[in-house]
């Protein structure tokens, strides 16, 4: 049985209501429920949890996949909090044991201190910007990836407990130029291209 958390960090705040990120995650639940043999947990960070049993669900869990959208360049306020509260709960109590580093030494071994080795995340994104603004030269972000630029910190954090990543995908010009049903089958595409083989996927 393969165990797979699938995290909404869609937030209802200003002129978003999650719509697009409950779309994508219920594309998610949908691919995955379609296998024999995998089990689904949806958590909403937008709704009442605990994060003792976040923790649970974390350490339960084989895949760990997140939906947010990007407001300001950064994750929502929500999700953020949704990290700060769970990963602190986690400390020695499956998430991180310590920053990895010993007082004998403590120039060497930082971010080794996470327990979650052996399990692997992916992680969507929705953006208001144009793919192109990442890849032509002179535009926004310089020539600099979502993953690269961003998202940098955000990658490092699943590294620092541990967490082995997985090609993630990103939605682009959702708020001017959306075409849902033509992303939802792209990003499905996707999902059969990634785990075909980490679940034998036919």
């Amino acid at each position: 049985m393969k165990k797979i958390l699938v995290i909404n960090a869609g937030q209802n705040f200003g002129h978003s209501g999650g719509k697009f990120n409950q779309t994508v995650t219920d594309k998610t639940e949908s691919f995955f429920r379609g296998i024999p043999g995998v089990e689904v947990k949806i958590t909403h960070t937008d709704s009442d949890y605990n994060p003792d049993e976040e923790v649970e669900k974390l350490v339960w869990a084989d895949y760990i996949i997140y939906h947010t959208p990007i407001w300001w360049f950064q994750l929502p306020h929500g999700f953020k909090k949704y990290i700060d509260e769970v990963f602190t709960a986690g400390h020695q109590k499956g998430i991180y044991s310590s920053d990895g580093r010993s007082r004998q030494n403590p120039e060497i071994n930082y971010g080794t201190g996470g327990m979650l080795a052996g399990r692997k995340y992916m992680l969507t994104t929705s953006w208001n910007a144009p793919e192109t603004a990442f890849t032509i030269p002179g535009e926004f972000f310089n020539e600099t990836s979502v993953d690269d630029g961003p998202l940098f910190g955000f990658h490092r954090m699943n590294a620092f407990v541990s967490l082995e990543r997985v090609a993630g995908f990103h939605f682009h010009d959702i708020e001017k130029n959306a075409d849902v049903p033509n992303d939802m089958l792209r990003y499905e595409n996707h999902l059969k291209s990634v785990f075909e083989e980490e679940l034998c996927v036919q």
